[in-house]
């Protein structure tokens, strides 16, 4: 067992401990960034200037009106910028725009005494626009042939002789749809002038070094000379890793040009209107199988709606690429990205990184053919599992296949699927308009992030002379309980009882070159870290504890705060040890490293072994669906998930269940709607408010929720054998849309092939279980036997489909 994952005796890690920051939630004493603006003397208020128009070359700007307005200090422009007027990392996101490219881009800011005054000086704000041709839908955008960014591709194998040679080929298409993170903290920063001259930000960042760094090169300063921390964030979800730079260099250039804090909040329809969301994707896809079902070639081309710029779209489209295989051995691929421009907002990280976009596409191909294959959709998935010794489409070696079987078989037994099936077969013959089903699906979710470069992780580790210990490290907590872990990684390290420790913020200044809090890496990484800078400090104090207990330095044992020695028993208080190595003038604290070992890619071949270990989870999920409304209820789930030895189990808990809802919300409930018509509000986000953009809430969790961790699952090489555990379980909800799927194919006859849409919401599947009363299932088209060898990829001159609408609601009306 490596020294890396090896435990002590008794340790803090392991314990179900509750979140660090628990009671200041629930008694509302947390502080975020917004909340320290009282505490700041003459603060002002930025409030952006935004465009109607979803693409537009800007002719004019007139500021003296808003300047004119009581209590406006100043309208910063494009031509206020020292440096660099760009936001982003690809030098394609102009901060102040001479061309919009979405409605709700900001050409210009105003700073005011209030925020009323800020938001009435930006009303005053005079701009001509010239309107431009703009692509709104993706289906517009692949027609146009409108990309960005590279193309890449996954090949293994030889895919015509796979096709060719296969029993059974269909072809099909595959859509999903975006998601907004609403978290419940919008974007904000505050940042002011220090005395000799530098700039200090607070901001609500998943990544403080890139918002130090975007911050500096606008400035024209060096990083040096620019601190960001971040407190805590009131949710983040992957939207905070990129997209908070550039609020943050507004709220500062204003700092610096004015000379007083200025803060940038951005209302919460400034935020659903500004920021980037979750990537829609659009798949053509043709797959072959043998007589026995076993997958054998598979053709795909994802495209993701990149929106104006490319932020996050091209490692995001990889991640995706990477992850069509999910569980299963295909052994001839070819799987083709592109990045379409679109005039919306610039689509970014969320949770998952197009990790489930990319088994979306798997799992919808496995869901659809099933039917057709004749074969129950938990079969044909079960028998195309990885074994171990075989490899990913990428070249990745598999090792772990008999987790996932486990996983597989244990949700199989405590779920009691065997006997439930049979009820749900007795339900839904009994039930002339209401069908049951259970959906199971498998998640493989590689683990590091696909930039080697970012494998990396720094801490800063205090002890004071009378035993307390202060960690600094480089991860930023935004509820998931990043910082709980760390607080249990070093007190098991340092053999200190829990409450001994304490986390400082977040900061640049203390612990630098950090990578974003991202790609389900922050407890491995900065937890290597933490252990790092403990390990070193606990070293020198051995040599001091072994000169008093009398025994060789490697014999030194500390646990729960006391010190003792192998063959005596004495025994030497924590504190009191500390305070006589500050008398020996021992060194207490120390700088903790870690980089992930045994990575490598190639991201031109798309060739490599990207990721530390994978992450493995199976859930079962049954649902009842009506045949009158399409409306459903989540009766049942059962998650079997793969943490490793968890760090902190109470919270990894709450991870997956959380993951498993806000999966759900993506693929059943929350539906981005772009006006994608041609009148005045072309581009425009229909859904910018809670009232229009359903979220899920308490009733949509079901009565049974089983979640259970994968036992005897040390993953070696990792800190204290955890696993990682945030966005792998959003996957699990796939099983939620697989379970509906199958419920709308039980009202059509056996063998009915159903194409559900992403997001599965009740409108949708209403017309689902409508075409598969139909029996049109097959036949209208949604699964195409691909006797004609047609290569995949979308009509762009087909009109969109609408599944038997108008014939459905000519029956309704007649009835």
């Amino acid at each position: 067992m490596s020294a890396l994952s090896q435990r002590p005796p008794d340790p803090v890690v392991g314990r179900a401990v509750p979140h660090e920051s628990a009671e200041l939630h629930v008694t509302g004493h947390a502080l975020y960034t917004d909340d320290l603006v009282p505490r700041t003397k003459d603060v002002l208020h930025a409030w952006p200037v935004q465009s109607p128009h979803a693409h537009a070359r800007v002719t004019g700007l007139r500021t003296a009106p808003a300047l004119a307005v009581p209590g406006v200090v100043r309208v910063l422009t494009g031509d206020d910028v020292p440096g660099v007027n760009d936001a982003g990392v690809k030098n394609d996101e102009p901060l102040f725009p001479d061309e919009v490219c979405f409605v709700g881009h900001a050409v210009c800011w105003v700073l005011g005494e209030t925020a009323e005054a800020a938001r009435r000086g930006a009303a005053a704000v005079e701009v001509d626009y010239e309107p431009l041709p703009a692509i709104v839908s993706l289906r517009e955008a692949i027609a146009a042939e409108s990309f960005q960014g590279a193309q890449p591709t996954v090949a293994r194998g030889d895919l015509g002789s796979g096709l060719e040679g296969a029993v059974h080929t269909f072809s099909g298409e595959t859509e999903l749809a975006g998601q907004e993170h609403f978290y419940l903290e919008t974007h904000a920063s505050l940042a002011s002038v220090e005395d000799d001259g530098r700039i200090f930000v607070q901001s609500s960042t998943q990544h403080p070094s890139e918002t130090q760094e975007i911050v500096a090169h606008v400035l024209g300063l060096r990083s040096s000379e620019v601190t960001v921390q971040c407190l805590r964030m009131g949710g983040g979800f992957g939207g905070k890793e990129m997209q908070p730079h550039g609020y943050a260099a507004i709220a500062a250039l204003g700092a610096r040009l004015t000379g007083r804090p200025v803060r940038l909040r951005l209302t919460r329809t400034q935020d659903l209107t500004m920021t980037g969301k979750r990537h829609g994707f659009h798949a053509s896809w043709r797959v072959g199988f043998d007589a026995d079902g076993r997958l054998q070639a598979l053709e795909a081309t994802l495209t993701s709606d990149g929106g104006w710029s490319l932020d996050l779209s091209e490692p995001v489209l990889a991640r995706a690429l990477c992850h069509v295989d999910n569980a299963y051995w295909i052994p001839h691929v070819r799987l083709t990205g592109r990045i379409a421009r679109t005039n919306k907002t610039s689509q970014t990280a969320f949770r998952g990184f197009g990790g489930p976009q990319g088994m979306l596409v798997i799992e919808d191909v496995l869901g659809r053919c099933a039917p057709l294959l004749g074969l129950e959709p938990h079969e044909l998935r079960r028998r195309n599992f990885y074994e171990d010794g075989q490899s990913t489409p990428y070249g990745q070696r598999i090792t772990q296949a008999g987790r996932l079987v486990t996983a597989w078989e244990q949700v199989a037994c405590s779920g009691e699927l065997e006997r439930r099936r049979a009820e749900v077969a007795e339900f839904n013959a009994t039930h002339e308009h209401a069908r049951r089903a259970i959906g199971v699906t498998p998640v493989k979710f590689g683990i590091s992030f696909n930039l080697t470069a970012f494998n990396q992780a720094g801490a800063l580790v205090h002890v004071y002379k009378d035993g307390s210990v202060l960690v600094n490290h480089g991860g930023t907590e935004m509820g998931q309980g990043l910082h709980t872990k760390m607080l249990q990684v070093a007190a098991t390290t340092l053999g200190v009882p829990l409450g001994s420790v304490r986390l400082a913020p977040t900061r640049t200044d203390k612990v630098p070159n950090t990578s974003a809090t991202a790609a389900s890496s922050g407890a491995d990484l900065n937890g290597a870290a933490v252990k790092d800078a403990c390990e070193q400090i606990r070293e020198r104090l051995a040599q001091v504890a072994a000169q008093r207990l009398g025994v060789p330095a490697p014999d030194v044992r500390f646990s729960d705060g006391v010190v003792s020695g192998l063959g005596t028993d004495e025994t030497v208080p924590w504190d009191d040890l500390v305070r006589s190595a500050y008398f020996a003038r021992v060194h207490l604290f120390a700088a903790g490293y870690y980089r992930t070992e045994g990575l490598h890619w190639d991201s031109r071949e798309m060739r490599g072994s990207p990721f530390k270990y994978f992450a493995h989870g199976v859930a079962a999920t049954e649902v009842e669906v009506d045949g009158f409304t399409g409306a459903y209820r989540t009766l049942r789930v059962d998650i079997v998930h793969d943490v490793g030895d968890s760090l902190s189990p109470l919270v990894d808990l709450g991870q997956i269940e959380g993951a498993y809802v806000q999966g759900a919300g993506w693929l059943t409930l929350e539906d981005l709607r772009w006006d994608e018509s041609d009148g005045d509000g072309r581009g425009r986000l229909l859904t910018q408010s809670a009232s229009t953009y359903k979220l899920p809430s308490f009733s949509e969790l079901p009565p049974v929720f089983h979640v259970n961790l994968l036992e005897q699952a040390h993953e070696e090489g990792a800190v204290y054998g955890s696993k990682a555990v945030g966005e792998p379980p959003l996957m699990l909800a796939l099983s939620l849309r697989e379970a509906l799927r199958q419920a709308c194919a039980a009202f059509g006859p056996a063998g009915t092939s159903v194409d559900l849409a992403s997001p599965a919401t009740p409108e949708t599947v209403f017309w689902a279980l409508q075409e598969a009363r139909s029996a049109h299932g097959v036949s209208a088209g949604h699964v195409d036997p691909a006797a004609d060898r047609r290569p995949p990829g979308p009509d762009p001159a087909a009109p969109e489909r609408r599944p038997e609408s108008e014939a459905v609601l000519a029956e309704l009306a007649e009835d």
